[in-house]
Formats: structure tokens, sequence, C-alpha cells
């Protein structure tokens, strides 16, 4: 059986709400979520990587585990390599970057992708959710993936394109992307060797390094959309919603 590492990027300094990660949901700073359901897969280890000393002793406090990283990282796929190398991890064959803001993703579909990349010994993986909202279509803040073949319950499929730009509703096979990636450990460690792209940095978009370096980034369904936490609005909404199911 393939051995992984689940990595969780997490700063303070996000633009739109800093602080983000430290904000309480059922009394649970929000990256301590994270790390529960990221621990719920019961894939292996998990570990949060920050810059922040707040962060790393809010983890601690919480039952979690968490390493210091520097502050000069361009993306969290920076970070979370960064973080690889320092733990002296060499027996990892993938690793899972999950995103620090979002506490809701649901830990099957975590498995799933990572399931799918053991099977298949795929580059890169990530999740995508069906868009059942045609207003996604024309929200910036939504990232887009365009994938070859229209996404089922079983089968990982090949992107085409990732956007955050508008995309008109008579496309074929236009998923919401989800940012969970599972990465052969030897192809993170090529990506972080590669010089960001001029499409990278226009788009804002890391996975598209990976794309214009000819890595191939395959696609799962997953079965819920998790809403991630980017406003006081966000946080608010999902606060209210978590707290209701608890």
């Amino acid at each position: 059986m393939s051995k992984v590492l689940i990595l969780i990027p997490s700063r303070m300094s996000a633009q739109r709400l800093p602080g983000k990660p430290l904000l309480k949901i059922n009394n649970l700073p929000v990256i301590s979520h994270v790390v529960k359901r990221g621990q719920e897969t019961h894939l292996g280890e998990v570990i949060v990587c920050t810059e922040d000393e707040e962060i790393l002793l809010a983890v601690k406090k919480n039952g979690g585990q968490a390493i210091l990283t520097g502050n000069h990282h361009k993306n969290g796929t920076e970070r979370i390599a960064e973080a690889l190398q320092k733990l002296k991890k060499n027996d990892i064959d993938f690793v899972i970057s999950l995103q620090g803001d979002e506490p809701a993703i649901d830990p099957l579909d975590i498995k799933k992708l990572f399931n799918f990349m053991n099977e298949n010994n795929y580059e890169i993986g990530t999740l995508a959710s069906k868009i059942k909202d045609s207003s996604q279509l024309d929200n910036k803040n939504i990232v887009k993936v365009l994938t070859k073949e229209k996404l089922e319950k079983n089968n990982f499929v090949t992107a085409l394109k990732f956007t955050r730009e508008n995309l008109s509703k008579k496309e074929d096979n236009i998923y919401h992307h989800i940012g969970v990636y599972c990465y052969k450990t030897s192809t993170l460690e090529k990506f972080v060797n590669l010089e960001q792209t001029p499409n990278e940095v226009e788009n804002r978009l890391e996975q598209l390094r990976a794309m214009d370096n000819h890595i191939q980034i395959n696609v799962a369904l997953a079965n819920s959309s998790p809403i991630g936490i980017d406003t006081e609005e966000d946080y608010l909404a999902l606060k209210k919603i978590m707290e209701y199911k608890s």
C-alpha cells in the first residue's frame, strides 16, 4: 500500500480576511477543523505547514501536528514542499494538500481522490463538483475546470483548462474546482523546481504551472462542494451551518 502524508498550508495574512485560520467555529479554530477532516480519512499523518507561530500553537493546543515554514512562498504548494523536505520523510509516495480555509471538506472525497491516484499512479489529482447554479459560471472568485470527458462517479478524467473567467453555459464539461490536490511525491518536487509561468501569475492559479509544463492533472468528482472562507460573510455563513449541524 502506498504511503500518504496530508499537509495543510496555512497563514495569517490572507488578503481578504486576515487571521481567518484562527476564527472559531464551535469554539475550535477553522484550521483545527481542517486537521480533523484530514484525520477522519485515516490515510496517514496530518500536519499543518505555517509561517505563523500563532497557527502552530493553536493547532498543537487542539491536538494537531504543525511545522514552521518560511514566509517567502508564492503559494501553498511551495509551502508543503518545504515542509516535506524538513520532515525528512523519505518513504512517502503521495502528498495530499488540503486548503486551510475549507473546514467542511468531506473526508470521503479526500479518500476517493487518493484511491484514484493510488490505483492509477498519476502525477497530480484534484477534485471538482457539479455546477448547480449557473451564476457560478460568471463568478470570478470561483475557479472552474474544463475536463476532456464528462465527470462521473467512478472516472478520473483529464483536466483541459482551469480558469476564473466567465464561461458560456454552452461549454461542455465545466465543473467547480475544489482546491484539494494529491501529488505523487516526485511530481511535487519537480513542480516546485519549475519557474512560475506568465499564465500562472496572470490568472493567480498555481496549477497552471503544471499544465504549462505538460504535467497532467486528473480530476475526480466530489460528492459535495465545500464552502471556502474567503470573506467575513463566508465565515459567518459556514459558522451558522456547522454550529446548527452540531
